[in-house]
């Protein structure tokens, strides 16, 4: 957000407005109400560059031990 970023007259008067009786303001209000909070959000930093991901080495895979045969009783 920069500096000089303010919330204009107009707006304040919708919002005023929308505070005392919601059902009074028009979807084009709204619109404006949420542009004018949406641009006074502060700046997200932007994220340092990621390193690019190891590929995963296959592993051959484990033998299995032979199976156990049961015993007759």
């Amino acid at each position: 957000m920069a500096k000089d970023e303010k919330t204009s007259a107009a707006v304040a008067s919708i919002a005023s407005k929308a505070m005392k009786d919601p059902s009074s303001v028009s979807p084009a209000e709204i619109k404006k109400l949420a542009a004018s909070a949406l641009t006074q959000v502060a700046d997200k930093p932007k994220a340092a560059a990621k390193a690019p991901a190891k590929k995963a080495t296959a592993k051959p895979a484990a033998k299995k031990a032979p199976a156990k045969k049961a015993k007759k009783a």
